[in-house]
This record gives structure tokens, C-alpha cells and sequence, in this order.
């Protein structure tokens, strides 16, 4: 059994409750994601909602070659202005553990993101991560990474 990880870290030159307020809203998922990923959230998150332990987000993406797939996170863990972690419930991975943790440095903040993740079909899956989604994964992350510089600079 195969299980990856996927560790970033970015500093941002901004406080920590503009950090908290920009990642505790689902809503900015949709900002941060490439757009051929076709995110879309589907079960009526608003842009002034933020996040709770418990709270149930739907949204359909399409993660490899243009196929649209439903996937269903659940917020099992909120610490404000600390941490938030997320949870794959139904979707393209056998598990998905994202944990986003930020805190105050000399001139701003430090994000942290932690994935653990598995791949259904075992050695199939192990190959498919090689090839594939590890690859995938990283593009996403140096997405965000860039996204985030754009929207609130860098120190």
C-alpha cells in the first residue's frame, strides 16, 4: 500500500487574518485552481462563507485528460487562525488528507500545505502516480504558489 505526500510552503507578505480569510472561504478554491482543472462548486458555497468543522463542499473537477468527476471534502478539522485540514469523502482517490496550516513571520505569514494521499488500483495506481499524478499534482501546487504571489505579492 502506497501512500504519498505532498509537502509546499509559501510566504506571503500579508497578515494572518487576511491569510485566514482568504483560505477559510471554499469559495476562493475556485481562484486558486487552474482553470483546466474545470472547478466548479456545486452545492452553493458562497463568497462570504467560511468554513466549519463538518462542513460537507461538492464540487466537480476535472483532474486528468478533460474527464469530469464529482468529489465530496469534508472540513473535519478548523483551528482559527492556525489550521484547517480537508478530507476527501467520495471522489478520484482512495484517501486524501490536505492539511493548510499558517502562522505569523517577520514581515508576514508562512502557509504550509500537507497532502497525504492514496491511488486507487494498486501497482496500476502506483504506476498511474509515476507517470501521471504526481506530475499533476505538482502543477496544481506551483499553480497556487504563483496565484497566491499574484494576489498578495511575496516576501
Amino acid at each position: 500500500m502506497a501512500i504519498y505526500q505532498i509537502k509546499t510552503t509559501q510566504k506571503l507578505p500579508i497578515t494572518l487574518q487576511a491569510a485566514w480569510d482568504f483560505i477559510s472561504s471554499p469559495y476562493n478554491l475556485e481562484t486558486i485552481t487552474p482553470d483546466d482543472m474545470g472547478f466548479e462548486i456545486t452545492n452553493g458555497v458562497k463568497p462570504d462563507d467560511k468554513m466549519y468543522a463538518g462542513q460537507i463542499i461538492t464540487y466537480n473537477v476535472k483532474p486528468l485528460a478533460g474527464i469530469k468527476m464529482e468529489w465530496v471534502t469534508e472540513i473535519t478539522h478548523v483551528e482559527n487562525l492556525k489550521y484547517f485540514i480537508d478530507e476527501q469523502r467520495f471522489g478520484p482517490y482512495s484517501l486524501w488528507h490536505h492539511q493548510h496550516h499558517i502562522k505569523a513571520i517577520e514581515g508576514g505569514i508562512q502557509m504550509d500545505d500537507i497532502v497525504h494521499y492514496k491511488i486507487p488500483f494498486g501497482p496500476l495506481g502506483q504506476l498511474m502516480n509515476t507517470l501521471v499524478v504526481k506530475n499533476k499534482l505538482k502543477q496544481v501546487f506551483d499553480y497556487r504558489h504563483k496565484k497566491l504571489i499574484e494576489l498578495f505579492g511575496t516576501l
